[in-house]
């Protein structure tokens, strides 16, 4: 068993998830429905495309100055 990261985003009345890792994304109605879609569609995805032994990902945060326009 490999564990992967999951990015939740809410847009409208959709919840997106996004593996980084592998680059799968799903949607669901809640976060758990999008979850549970994301492992469906990571695990449906690894079958066809074995997961090839990479470096691990840096996950990081940066900021950027904000632009105000009047």
């Amino acid at each position: 068993m490999k564990t992967f990261t999951a990015i939740i985003q809410k847009e409208e009345e959709t919840d997106i998830a996004k593996c980084p890792e592998i680059g799968t994304v799903s949607q669901g109605c809640t976060i758990k429905e999008a979850l549970a879609n994301l492992k469906e569609a990571t695990e449906l995805y690894l079958e066809e495309m074995p997961l090839l032994e990479r470096a691990p990902l840096l996950l990081t945060t940066f900021e950027v100055v904000e632009v105000v326009k009047a």
